[in-house]
């Protein structure tokens, strides 16, 4: 079902009058600004580590100035000669989700991350923010940058690409690339298999059935020592390209990469927005992580496409999971006292935020709303979410960032909020 909803297109449209022209301050490929994250439970802080360009720009060259207030970390670039923001976006990083276990409460520890944006044609400044316990972004970082310098590290092509999904320039499509984990030498068939699968699933589902001419898919033939993946948990320990592995903070199903500057290096092949790893296993499992990267089991005999669909949920603009978990570490995810940022969650605390999902209540559902066959099929607001039972609420009884058992598409919010930052993306 198509869902319109013009209150929608404030969110992303009419902050556009303060976009920048990306002739004027960009040349048309990428620069890439390595850092570590690192601290504990009780603070975080960066240190950098390099300057890289690489050849190609995917992104919009007309959405420069990022106005959606979503994810945990924001990065601007600021031109030093007349101090204006030039580029900006919002992310999550694996970092801040390590912060909250109990082992950053006695340990302090460093993850490899990156930002991406349009290499500059003058001397700027990178600035990188992080949400605080109110929920504002805090500046906690800066560096001015000379695109001329001498030690920027060029780009140094390694592996061979193809095309899955071709339609079109990049700036007005969603780009992605699919990289392989644990495809040895002689598994190229099979990881080009898995690609085709992954852009059949891409496009199965609303609203990404309609939306298809809009996405490039490009894959990295990038093989691995040895077949199979890692997994601390039984003991399997694979030398694989992007070192990925289950049982991340101790959960068995989700599997990450702690390394993400390895994921650009094999990104960078290809024009690209999203990075995707398709792993070759059956074990069921994966992550997405807002605006860095996605990885899900590539042969997973049950739900592949479904995980596909769910974890790219997670990587394009940051859905929360809908579902509840089983720890008392889960039910701790989220400040209750405060509005969620994800577009599908919401404290309560400031629901007029929520334009999207307000818009498409009807007048007589009620808040909270029960999870009765009455609802069944209707937007409303049923607590039970971002792995908290209580607290926490989400916009309905049925989605596949809730379940995938029986469940056959996303929920009208989560359909129009896809909807509507691609909008954005595309421009």
């Amino acid at each position: 079902m198509r869902y319109i909803l013009s209150l929608t297109a404030l969110l992303w449209v009419l902050p556009t009058l303060a976009q920048v022209n990306f002739e004027t301050y960009f040349f048309d490929r990428t620069m890439r600004f390595d850092f570590y994250h690192a601290g504990n439970n009780q603070h975080e802080c960066y240190y950098f580590d390099a300057l890289k360009a690489e050849p190609y720009w995917a992104g919009s060259k007309q959405s420069l100035i990022d106005t959606t207030n979503l994810g945990n970390q924001f990065f601007r670039i600021v031109d030093i000669a007349d101090e204006r923001e030039i580029y900006s976006r919002g992310y999550c990083t694996l970092f801040n989700e390590w912060q909250d276990t109990p082992e950053a409460l006695t340990t302090s520890r460093a993850y490899p991350e990156s930002v991406i944006f349009p290499y500059p044609k003058r001397p700027c400044r990178i600035e990188l923010y992080s949400r605080n316990s109110e929920g504002k972004f805090v500046l906690l970082f800066s560096q001015d940058i000379d695109p001329e310098s001498y030690w920027i590290e060029q780009f140094r092509p390694r592996y061979e690409s193809f095309d899955v999904v071709y339609h079109g320039a990049p700036d007005r499509r969603v780009d992605i690339v699919v990289l392989p984990e644990g495809y040895s030498a002689d598994e190229r068939s099979k990881f080009e298999e898995a690609c085709q699968r992954f852009a059949e699933a891409m496009f199965a589902y609303a609203p990404y059935d309609t939306l298809k001419e809009r996405f490039n898919i490009r894959a990295v033939w990038a093989p691995s020592e040895e077949s199979g993946v890692t997994i601390p948990g039984e003991h399997i320990w694979r030398n694989t390209a992007c070192e990925a592995n289950f049982y991340t903070f101790d959960s068995e199903r989700y599997q990450t990469v702690a390394d993400q500057q390895r994921l650009r290096d094999l990104a960078a092949h290809v024009p690209y927005e999203y990075i995707y790893v398709l792993s070759n296993t059956q074990k069921y499992g994966g992550g997405g992580i807002f605006n860095f990267y996605g990885i899900s089991a590539a042969h997973n005999p049950g739900f592949t496409g479904k995980i596909y669909i769910h974890e790219f949920g997670h990587l394009l603009m940051g859905l929360g999971d809908e579902y509840v978990g089983t720890t008392a570490y889960d039910d701790t995810m989220y400040d209750k006292r405060l509005e969620p940022w994800e577009p599908n969650l919401t404290t309560l605390i400031d629901f007029d935020k929520k334009a999207i999902w307000k818009g498409l209540l009807k007048a007589h559902t009620p808040m909270p709303t029960p999870a009765t066959e009455a609802y069944r099929t209707e937007v409303g607001v049923y607590e039970g979410g971002g792995y908290a039972a209580k607290g926490i609420y989400r916009p309905s009884q049925q989605c596949l960032m809730n379940s995938f058992r029986g469940v056959e598409e996303f929920c009208p919010v989560c359909q129009e909020a896809i909807r509507s930052y691609i909008d954005f993306l595309c421009r």
